[in-house]
């Protein structure tokens, strides 16, 4: 399984975005959040993923392939009650890494957070994040987008 390094923090103020790619969000999740796995379908603006995640924290197992919209309509209804609807900010950072800024809309709003993949371990733990990023939350379960869209925000 291919891997995914990415730490997450919430976002203690919002940056300019104006040069960032914006793309509304739409996903939902096949799978429970007690599943050892998880099994979603993300809606990103015109394009249809469906992405398998293992694992918790820094470094998750993640493949994900490109479905069509009939692929995608047909295993939609599945996730009811656990779905979340967010604007993606992607941008760039210092030392060419990319950020990815959700700002949730719903019963979700007004959460804000932003990731950042790295290649390595390494990277990732030496990265010493901008001003603008709030509390790390990469290892806490609550702030999943899987748990998220089941148990909405974090009291």
């Amino acid at each position: 399984m291919n891997q995914e390094i990415e730490r997450r923090f919430l976002v203690a103020v919002l940056p300019d975005l104006s040069a960032a790619r914006r793309a509304q969000v739409r996903q939902g999740y096949l799978t429970r959040p007690d599943d050892s796995t998880e099994l979603r379908l993300r809606q990103m603006d015109e394009r249809y993923l469906l992405t398998l995640k293992d694992g918790e924290g820094l470094v998750r197992g993640e493949r994900e392939v490109e479905i069509t919209r009939l692929q995608f309509d047909t295993f939609w209804p599945e996730t009811d009650g656990r779905r979340i609807v967010k604007a993606r900010f992607t941008g760039a950072l210092a030392g060419g890494l990319i950020f990815e800024l959700d700002v949730f809309s719903g019963a979700l709003a007004p959460l804000r957070m932003v990731e950042v993949e790295f290649p390595s371990e390494e990277e990732a733990l030496s990265f010493t994040p901008p001003d603008w990023f709030g509390a790390e939350v990469t290892n806490d379960r609550r702030y999943r987008n899987r748990i998220l869209a089941v148990e909405g925000l974090p009291v």
